[in-house]
């Protein structure tokens, strides 16, 4: 009998707060004991950092600049066809548990069942973002360190519905009749930094190690200042307020953390942890301070990184890759471990098996890659990673490179040495080569920006994006659920 496929994806957890990941101080027992069992992917990067872009290309096992889900309000509705509608058409039952963040649970997601889905606010997202050429002041921005506190919020009672109903699922004995796939989707860390007593005990404020640059400035590039002016986070914090911040961070991961081990404690009493494939993700990072920035949408290795695990059938135990891999990489994974074909429909899809990936040897020469199209930018940014070497390109902008080797904070931009190093301008040569090998950047970069007009006049035009529902995080289903009661329309 061909093994179950359980993906558990968590939202924004940064690749390196993780125990297994060599992280000081963040409790991790649950994912670090998934590591031991199973193969942890040290080189693993998200399609785009922010959430509803990467979703989509999660979904369809494709890029954001192929399928055209460039932003927060261009969510999956259904197409491409997804990969879990490539199983559940091939006869698998496909379920998902938790956040989506696609358009509706009236589009044909791909899933036989779709139990607590958290989708985009009204079936539209976040409209404030498409403005990139003429942003108005986020004010939202302050409700981060606003947040920043003791106790539960509708994340963390949303993240403990979603673990009861995966262990209930698990526990009914259909589920081991036949092979099965299921999507458990948390939402946590992802703010507001608001954790509850138990996990926020493991940690002191004190104690908390300072961000990457802390008091340095911000990185001397114009579209990163874009993007930091418009998402002015940390305007907000202080010293004191960061390490409270932080501390909330490493507790809601540790909370996390519990919630995985919940589900796999109830796939072990199911009788089906040995007959099934795990991976552990998350949709993106969070860069938490580093170099005066907060939240995802750039692309250091604390926002683009994300953590992959795998165990199970076939993936080999304790075992670490340094191969690049991306969240495309599930589709195809998704594919190989049920056992069904490829069709027309995934033709030119970038993904590779992760259970492939990790029993071949470490293969230096794969391209990691990240785009970014969506709020706070004012061009688009691309990202490539290969060996020690990364490098971002930003249309019409001078371009970052950074040696992870030496520089594994990516504090020194040796793009600026590239005039009189040899190795320097062959490395820059080779970013964009690989770049230009994925995508035109300048051909993505116009095509995001007139379809995002045309998206901004099918809402109304600037004036309705400017007055949309504002906010810092997307709404809980039962949060959206008292919003539409409370609707006069």
């Amino acid at each position: 009998m061909t093994p179950n496929f359980l993906v558990i994806i968590s939202d924004e957890h940064r690749k390196d707060a993780m125990g297994c990941a060599g992280h000081p101080i963040v409790k991790t027992p649950n994912l670090d004991a998934l590591a031991v069992r199973g193969t942890l992917f040290e080189a693993a990067y998200t399609p785009s950092p922010m959430c509803v872009p990467t979703r989509a290309a999660l979904a369809t096992g494709n890029w954001v600049h192929r399928t055209g889900h460039w932003d927060s309000a261009t969510p999956y509705a259904g197409e491409p066809r997804s990969w879990m509608r490539q199983l559940r058409d091939a006869g698998r039952e496909v379920v998902s548990i938790g956040k989506l963040h696609f358009r509706s649970n009236e589009d044909d997601n791909g899933f036989s069942q779709e139990i607590l889905p958290m989708h985009v606010v009204g079936g539209v997202g976040w409209a404030v973002g498409l403005l990139r050429e003429n942003p108005p002041p986020y004010d939202a921005a302050a409700e981060l360190a606003g947040d920043v506190g003791t106790g539960p919020s509708t994340y963390t009672d949303y993240d403990r519905a979603i673990t009861e109903a995966a262990e209930a699922w698990l526990a009914d004995p259909v589920r081991g009749e036949q092979p099965w796939a299921a999507f458990v989707s948390l939402v946590s860390p992802h703010y507001p930094l608001t954790c509850p007593e138990e996990w926020s005990a493991l940690y002191d404020p004190a104690e908390m190690d300072l961000p990457v640059g802390y008091g340095e400035g911000l990185p001397d590039h114009e579209e990163l200042r874009n993007i930091v002016d418009f998402f002015n986070y940390d305007d907000y914090f202080d010293e004191q307020k960061m390490r409270e911040a932080k501390a909330a961070y490493y507790g809601l991961t540790s909370f996390m953390d519990d919630c995985v081990g919940r589900v796999l404690r109830a796939l072990e009493a199911s009788g089906q942890l040995e007959n099934t494939v795990v991976l552990y993700v998350s949709d993106h990072g969070d860069m938490m301070g580093d170099q005066g920035f907060w939240t995802k949408q750039v692309m250091y290795e604390a926002s683009a990184g994300v953590p992959m695990i795998a165990a199970g059938p076939g993936v080999p135990a304790g075992h670490r890759v340094s191969t690049c891999t991306n969240l495309t990489d599930i589709a195809a994974t998704a594919r190989e471990v049920c056992g069904v074909a490829d069709d027309a429909g995934n033709a030119g899809q970038p993904g590779q098996s992760l259970r492939v990936l990790a029993n071949a040897p470490d293969d230096s020469d794969r391209t990691g890659f990240s785009e970014y199209h969506d709020g706070g930018s004012k061009t688009g940014s691309f990202m490539v990673r290969w060996g020690r070497w990364k490098y971002v390109h930003y249309v019409g902008q001078p371009p970052q490179l950074f040696d992870l080797q030496s520089d594994p904070h990516e504090q020194v931009n040796r793009a600026i040495d590239g005039v009189n190093d040899p190795d320097i301008r062959a490395a820059l040569a080779e970013g964009e080569r690989r770049l230009r090998t994925i995508c035109d950047p300048d051909e993505v970069n116009a095509r995001a920006f007139s379809d995002q007009r045309r998206k901004i006049e099918e809402l109304g035009g600037e004036s309705a994006c400017r007055t949309a529902f504002v906010f810092n995080h997307t709404p809980t289903p039962t949060e959206q659920d008292e919003m539409r009661e409370d609707s006069p329309l």
